[in-house]
């Protein structure tokens, strides 16, 4: 839990220094769920949706923290924003996981069969990354994804001045990545395992 609240802490002091920094409130909000803080959570998911209106990731797991909370009318406007959104993207993990969500609750998936017809994201060209992790990027990530993760991934290095020279910053960076891309625990510990065996 100390680690959960070491997060906490320095994603507040982000949120509190920069104010319309989307990716220091989705950390935020992200940090909170993990401590079962639902109410700061939906806070933190719903500032980062107003600074940045196509964050998917954001509206999934906002929706999950006030459906934890009982909202379930705000929460189920949410996660239909985010499934619309996330479909006529071709966002098909987020748009999976809120249709998980929604179902989960008893709610109606939404149709989307006009949006369901337009065109599914630009494939990457390959693995951005080595290993297992780059490998499930390339399957599972469009270009798109990609790119929104690199600009926030930007504002990550900058906010936390981190070092890639250092392993621990190159870790925490990596966290920051499997949080937006929805990347599985088991996917990045087959890639530790790797290193560790080098």
């Amino acid at each position: 839990m100390n680690d959960v609240q070491d997060k906490i802490e320095r994603f507040e002091n982000m949120a509190m220094a920069d104010p319309t920094n989307d990716m220091a409130h989705f950390s935020l909000g992200s940090a909170y769920l993990d401590a079962k803080r639902f109410a700061e959570a939906a806070k933190s998911f719903e500032a980062c949706i107003a600074l940045n209106s196509e964050m998917t990731r954001a509206m999934e797991l906002g929706g999950s923290a006030l459906m934890q909370l009982g909202n379930k009318e705000e929460a189920n406007a949410m996660l239909i924003k985010g499934y619309e959104q996330a479909a006529s993207r071709g966002e098909m993990r987020v748009k999976d996981g809120i249709a998980a969500v929604l179902k989960g609750a008893g709610l109606d998936v939404p149709k989307v069969e006009a949006v369901a017809t337009s065109q599914p994201g630009k494939a990457l060209e390959g693995p951005p990354l080595p290993g297992v992790t780059g490998q499930w990027i390339f399957e599972n990530v469009d270009a798109l994804q990609w790119d929104a993760w690199i600009g926030q991934g930007t504002k990550v290095i900058n906010e936390l001045r981190l070092d890639f020279s250092k392993g621990e910053d190159q870790k925490v960076y990596e966290g920051y990545m499997a949080e937006f891309l929805a990347i599985p625990n088991e996917i990045l510990e087959q890639d530790v395992k790797a290193t560790d065996n080098e």
